[in-house]
């Protein structure tokens, strides 16, 4: 085979931005383009409702809380204090500010974003005696700053010409510097909480999560680049490696963990709550830095996931152990899949779990943070809806990589739930229950960070053009630079092609190990490959003399095996 003709084949490697998705489809006529530049519009509306507010009544503390117009400090434990007991040195992170600064660029307002970085310049000092969460405090403000850097030196006509002079960068090694006593472990797995001013404290808890100490690395690994100063990345780094070390003999990882002996405290886990932005750094790690490690470690997990934790269109949660299942349930949380599995390419995969959450989400007008798939009903004390994006995040992959106009119905509906339900005089309010929409006071950042970000670009995505962008869990754009690039993986240098072809095991091989977009490619013998994982059998028939000749099945990721009749097949699960 031509090098020309593998070319053509191998449609789609690993998507590592949403303006490199698969646009084989054609796009959307006049009509649905007038009907997004409208909901464009309406999405820019809710953005600056819930910025205006927090600029009015909350700025420069944390959140706004917009049934009273007041503010809380909800980064740190000093957000449990009574405004004449902070320190008088604190005057709020202005957290909800430094969530914003992408997207303020993202629509348009350059004004406003040179208005922030310059104010920030200024003002932001993490030199206080404040306990914060370290994962928290990472992927909102390290992330943001970071990110707003970045935005802020990549084109000379978002800020006044040298007039900005890297101070975000300076504030954001500041931070990592403080972050850095939280490594300061005998597993090298960082503390949950760490005090800004003083470190780690004697009588600091050592439970932590899996995503707390294993999605650090796209903040603190884009620091270091920045930066030049290796600290962070290789802290960040060491941890996750200590983590994936700590995994059973299934691929699979628990929940939470001590930090000091490396033990696992809870075993059950999933993709939601406490684990699930440690899958997803591990992919988008991969794609910004370019280590074959993440890939490796990233690959083995995904079908680890596919295996034990998928039922149909469902994930539930297991035991890492022994793979059982454990939980039925849904969490809002686990909505970020199906776009993760975009960036992968197993698109069929993604619709199919996309799908039932929008149908939940029809059910109630939004999605309840936890409902029971066993007993088809809302947890009963995890009703609430905090104005979660994850939803939002995946319809927009799914539409960058189908173009199918039925995503922009459903970004549709999320619009006019939230405008229905949640927006209130002051901002956008949580839902407490989502069986009465009973609203709480709290707006959280996010919010603008993410859930208005990636509804604006579902219906207008002109900032992602000609660029590649990794978002991170918190929906702060990186750019993907080849200067950050540790290698280009094999498969994807021209002079490799000839070995490939050459390889005749390559036709046994699944989409994710030869980094092909399952959805868009088709295997030289005719079988269209219908998951990440799937591996079709030796023969079009199915015939087989021995396991050998047996692939991995696309629904379950499970190896087929060859029964005493013949033929390959699931024989072993029955």
């Amino acid at each position: 085979m031509a090098p020309r003709r593998l070319g053509a084949l191998l449609v789609m490697f690993l998507v590592i931005s949403p303006a490199l998705l698969d646009r084989s489809v054609a796009e959307p006529d006049a009509r649905w383009e007038a009907k997004r530049r409208l909901l464009r519009e309406k999405v820019r509306r809710m953005f600056y409702h819930a910025y205006d507010n927090y600029m009015t009544h909350a700025f420069p503390h944390d959140e706004l809380k917009p049934l009273t117009k007041t503010f809380t400090d909800s980064l740190s434990e000093l957000g449990n204090l009574k405004l004449e007991h902070l320190p008088q040195d604190y005057n709020g992170s202005a957290l909800t500010l430094i969530e914003s600064l992408s997207s303020l660029v993202i629509l348009g307002n350059n004004t406003e974003f040179e208005k922030a970085v310059f104010w920030l310049s200024e003002n932001l000092r993490f030199d206080v005696d404040a306990r914060i969460n370290l994962f928290e405090c990472n992927i909102r403000v390290l992330g943001g700053l970071v990110s707003a850097h970045i935005l802020a030196t990549d084109s000379t006509d978002r800020l006044v010409q040298g007039s900005y002079k890297n101070q975000l960068l300076f504030l954001a090694k500041d931070l990592g510097e403080r972050f850095l006593p939280a490594f300061d472990t005998p597993t090298g797995l960082p503390y949950a909480w760490i005090n800004l001013k003083h470190g780690v404290t004697a009588d600091e808890t050592t439970e932590t999560s899996t995503s707390g100490c294993g999605s650090l690395i796209l903040e603190m690994g884009t620091l270091s680049r920045l930066t030049g100063d290796p600290r962070f990345e290789s802290a960040a780094l060491r941890a996750l490696r200590k983590l994936w070390s700590m995994r059973s003999s299934l691929n699979l990882l628990g929940t939470t963990l001590d930090v000091e002996t490396g033990e696992w405290i809870e075993y059950s886990s999933g993709i939601g709550a406490g684990v699930d932005s440690f899958y997803e750094y591990l992919f988008k790690a991969y794609i910004l830095f370019g280590k074959e490690d993440y890939w490796r470690m990233f690959h083995s997990a995904y079908l680890a996931v596919q295996k034990y934790f998928r039922h149909g269109p469902w994930y539930h949660e297991a035991d890492m152990r022994t793979g059982k299942a454990t939980y039925w349930q849904l969490t809002s949380l686990q909505a970020f899949w199906p776009g993760l599995q975009v960036l992968v390419g197993d698109v069929a995969a993604a619709n199919s779990t996309h799908r039932e959450f929008v149908h939940v989400w029809k059910k109630f007008g939004v999605i309840p943070e936890r409902y029971l798939l066993d007993h088809q009903m809302v947890h009963p004390t995890e009703k609430y809806y905090p104005l979660r994006p994850e939803l939002a995040e995946s319809t927009f992959y799914l539409y960058q990589a189908t173009k199918d106009p039925w995503y922009i119905e459903v970004g549709e509906s999320m619009v006019n739930s939230l405008n229905q339900y949640t927006k209130v005089e002051g901002g956008f309010a949580s839902v407490r229950d989502v069986t009465t929409m009973q609203l709480e006071d709290h707006q959280h950042s996010f919010f603008l960070a993410e859930t208005c970000k990636y509804l604006y670009l579902l219906f207008d995505d002109q900032f992602l053009v000609n660029q590649n962008y990794v978002f991170t869990t918190e929906g702060h754009p990186l750019p993907v630079t080849r200067d950050w690039q540790e290698r280009l993986p094999e498969t994807f240098i021209p002079s490799n092609w000839t070995f490939v072809e050459a390889d005749k095991r390559t036709r046994r091989a699944s989409a994710m190990s030869l980094r092909l977009c399952p959805a868009s490619s088709t295997p030289s013998h005719g079988q269209r490959m219908e998951s990440a994982c799937h591996v079709p059998d030796a023969w079009d028939s199915h015939r087989c003399s021995t396991d050998e000749e047996c692939g991995i099945d696309s629904s379950t990721c499970r190896r087929r095996s060859c029964s005493m009749a013949g033929y390959c097949g699931l024989w072993l699960s029955l």
